[in-house]
């Protein structure tokens, strides 16, 4: 059974008492910075001059100076960048300011985890992951509540770093629902893993395969769209609240046994061993050299790839089709 820490076992002074600085403004970064700010906590925001969070995080009444000048008044960072840059925001803004007794947090295993940074020893290295985007870690603290988090310490070099990070957790709400204790090796992995296999890539692909499968029979391309991709979202829900059974007690008796017996001849054993090679990968630590490689070298394959993934039928079809559900609140930055 995992061991999962709450309110009552965390510390919120030890976090208090730190000074921290908070590096990137993105999703997860305006959560944490915010709430910890909310918590009676010291924060800073680090941000490159030129940033466009720089005046958001500003005008939430959060000081905001650069990587480097945020990191040399720290105690404590917090990087909340994008895996792809860490290594070298490391090395010219968190690096040259780490002292004996500091303390260095991630939301995300990556870089230490396939040794892309390598802090020294006498550095509590520490992670506190919240299990959802950053919007619904924010708005869960405001409303009193939390969002689950995993944490980990890779480097317990002050004896304390579990103490801290607990206390840290505290300060986003984490606590409140769980603070479920891991390693950088199993987030890292079981995350990426998950990405991959399953909640992106395993889902799109399964999305589009299905969206194909009834477009080239013959059926509407908005009729196709509707079953294969606006209804999954009525499933995931019924799952996410009362699991697997839940979902199966919600829907027809048809569905169920549609589910039951033909599930299974879709997501088959050639799936589960596809699903295997992709986790060995991740394990070995391919899939990260060649994601570092392939932003190193510009990302070429990747923009190609997103693009001819934006310009996709079931892409081009669900637009006009979102437009007209004003209930969904579509993104419309992403639309146009």
């Amino acid at each position: 059974m995992a061991t999962v820490y709450y309110d009552d076992e965390a510390d919120l002074s030890l976090i208090q008492s730190r000074k921290i600085a908070v590096l990137g403004y993105g999703s997860q970064g305006h959560a944490h910075a915010l709430s910890l700010r909310d918590s009676g906590c010291d924060v800073r925001v680090g941000l490159p001059e030129g940033s466009k969070s720089r005046a958001k995080a500003s005008e939430a009444g959060l000081f905001v100076g650069t990587p480097q000048e945020v990191c040399a008044w720290a105690d404590l960072v917090m990087v909340l960048t994008p895996d792809t840059g860490q290594r070298k925001l490391y090395a010219e803004a968190i690096a040259p300011s780490l002292k004996a007794g500091d303390a260095l947090f991630f939301a995300h295993g990556f870089n230490i985890h396939f040794g892309y940074i390598t802090p020294p020893a006498g550095i509590d290295v520490a992670m506190v992951a919240p299990k959802a985007p950053g919007h619904t870690v924010r708005w869960q603290y405001e409303a009193g509540q939390g969002t689950p988090v995993l944490v980990a310490v890779a480097q317990d070099a002050t004896g304390k770093a579990w103490d801290l990070v607990k206390s840290y957790a505290k300060g986003i709400g984490g606590t409140k629902a769980g603070a479920l204790v891991t390693t950088f090796e199993e987030e890292t992995e079981s995350d990426l893993f998950g990405e991959q296999a399953v909640l992106c890539g395993g889902v799109t692909a399964l999305v589009n395969m299905g969206f194909q499968t009834l477009v080239e029979a013959g059926y509407q391309p908005e009729v196709a769209y509707f079953e294969c991709l606006h209804e999954l979202k009525l499933i995931v829900d019924l799952m996410q609240a009362g699991g697997m059974n839940w979902m199966r007690y919600s829907v027809s008796d048809t569905a169920e046994y549609g589910d039951l017996t033909r599930g299974p001849r879709v997501v088959s054993e050639p799936t589960r061993e596809a699903m295997a090679k992709i986790l060995a990968d991740i394990r070995s630590g391919e899939f990260a050299r060649e994601w570092i490689a392939e932003d190193d070298a510009g990302r070429p394959n990747f923009d190609k790839l997103r693009e001819q993934a934006k310009d996709s039928q079931i892409e081009r079809t669900g637009k006009p089709l979102r437009r007209m559900m004003s209930w969904l609140n579509a993104p419309t930055d992403q639309e146009d």
